[in-house]
């Protein structure tokens, strides 16, 4: 039975600085609340709330208002005329643009989202305090952990170090204490500790509930994060490898689903699906929103779903696949009007013309008269992600080359989607660089609009800047390879008073 994300507490009064946003900390207070193991259980589901699919305030929104909308269009996979997808697509956005710094913080509802680690924070302290079991606290504070790691993974790789509250500032919110923002070295450590921590007390992923945090969520995490410090230092793809490796065993029971479309087809989102790691439920209702076919889909289509028509992809992403690759199922690239008119790359009108419909999802008729949501989940990791981080690692730690069995994991991959007659040989790799290239392009292909981590991807290997040139053909003045990280609100730099300052390459 899917799990529903819900939100039994919400946010009100007075805050410190430098962690900005309203939080009621007498409705965490030993005296008042939580008494009871129930009560902790709605606290630590509350630490799910913000992970969620919502317009208004969840941060995995499958709409311009979600971290994966605006990451994925600063790459060829997305791309728009207006708001943030137009911003992100030429890396024209700066510290007045709402549409990117509103996902740390806004001083307005819903405040953004860097706040919402402080509550993890004070509901970890609860749990720890508690009378419970030191295994139920451990099994709690491994779900509260893996909830502040995974919010505080996805604003680090957008903006850099945060601004982090220890325990001790948030239970004295009447002492506005400006905060500096953490050391690179920090909040590596930050999100790191958390993580080892929930992948120790986490369940397996056979034995987590459908939509719940996983053992093998965390690792797929710290994977993300040793990643992305892959740019400092080369060893963190040690332990990629190593993790990686453990993943890939019997006891995590991962393996890949044959049919790649099924993924995002209601035939193939169930418990029983092995290659997830993490989905989040979503419903008609809206409790958790999955609206993106309204996102996509044009509002002239003879279709079930007229959309908002917000964005597109790119036909030079269109153009990348190779024939017969199953990954492009539905990257739609021809439809007709109501009137019986086609649209197509040949006569693209309004809604084609910088590329074709990232549909990602299979059609859901019902749409339409569920407010524009669907009950397809949103869907966040998988085990194919897995394999493309090992074999990444194989080629890239220190010592490392182009072996063969990093092509035939990059195999796995390509004849899942079909191209098994297209085999990759070590021979078509005689550098580093060309497998990488080969990584990439599979990468964009197998996780187009899914996590919003293909931007992470391409700036790991410095390769944003330059793909954004090639997407504008050579013309955006205002992108450069400083803006890979995004820019902080102005709120945040005057509420830190001279001790926040602001990401390379905007104004102070």
């Amino acid at each position: 039975m899917k799990f529903l994300l819900i939100c039994l507490i919400t946010l009100s009064a007075a805050s410190c600085y430098g962690d900005l946003e309203p939080v009621s900390y007498n409705e965490i207070n030993p005296s008042i609340f939580p008494k009871t193991e129930e009560d902790l259980k709605s606290l630590v589901l509350s630490c799910y709330y913000p992970l969620r699919g919502s317009w208004w305030d969840g941060i995995n929104s499958t709409s311009e208002r979600g971290q994966m909308f605006v990451n994925d269009a600063c790459t060829e996979t997305m791309s728009g005329k207006f708001g943030a997808q137009k911003l992100c697509s030429e890396l024209s956005f700066n510290e007045t643009s709402s549409e990117v710094t509103y996902f740390y913080y806004t001083r307005e509802e819903p405040y953004g989202f860097s706040n919402k680690i402080s509550r993890c924070t004070l509901i970890k302290d609860a749990i720890d305090n508690s009378a419970l079991s030191d295994e139920k606290k451990q099994r709690y504070a491994a779900e509260v952990c893996c909830a502040r790691a995974f919010l505080s993974y996805i604003l680090f790789d957008m903006y850099g170090p945060l601004v982090i509250a220890p325990l001790e500032t948030l239970k004295n919110p009447l002492d506005e204490t400006p905060l500096p923002r953490l050391t690179n070295e920090a909040m590596v450590k930050f999100i790191e500790d958390d993580l080892l921590y929930a992948a120790q007390h986490l369940p397996a992923p056979r034995q987590a509930e459908y939509g719940k945090f996983s053992k093998g969520l965390a690792n797929m995490l710290l994977i993300r994060l040793y990643l992305h410090e892959t740019v400092h230092h080369k060893a963190y793809y040690n332990k990629v490898d190593s993790i990686a490796r453990e993943m890939m065993t019997p006891a995590y029971g991962y393996s890949l689903m044959q049919d790649y479309p099924s993924l995002f087809e209601f035939r193939g989102q169930t418990a029983a699906n092995t290659e997830y790691i993490f989905v989040i439920p979503c419903n008609y209702e809206g409790t958790s929103q999955n609206q993106w076919h309204m996102m996509a889909m044009p509002p002239d289509i003879d279709g079930p779903v007229k959309g908002w028509g917000t964005h597109q992809s790119t036909w030079y992403f269109f153009d990348s696949f190779e024939d017969g690759d199953t990954r492009r199922t539905y990257l739609i690239d021809s439809y007709r009007t109501v009137e019986g008119t086609l649209v197509n790359r040949n006569n693209p009108g309004q809604t084609m013309d910088l590329g074709p419909i990232p549909q990602k999802y299979e059609m859901d008729p019902a749409v339409s008269s569920n407010a524009g949501f669907t009950d397809l989940d949103i869907v966040m990791y998988r085990y194919a992600d897995v394999i493309l981080s090992l074999a990444e690692a194989i080629v890239m730690k220190p010592g490392g080359s182009v072996t063969q069995e990093a092509v035939d994991l990059l195999n796995t991959i390509r004849n899942r989607a079909g191209l098994s007659a297209n085999q990759k040989t070590l021979a078509d790799f005689p550098t580093k660089e060309t497998f990488i290239d080969q990584l990439l392009l599979e990468r964009s292909h197998e996780f187009w609009c899914e996590n919003g981590q293909y931007r992470a991807d391409l700036i790991r290997f410095d390769k944003l800047y330059d793909r954004v040139m090639t997407l504008n053909n050579g013309v955006a003045p205002y992108a450069s390879r400083e803006k890979y990280l995004f820019p902080l609100p102005l709120s945040v730099i005057v509420d830190g008073k001279g001790l926040v300052h602001q990401n390379p390459g905007y104004t102070q």
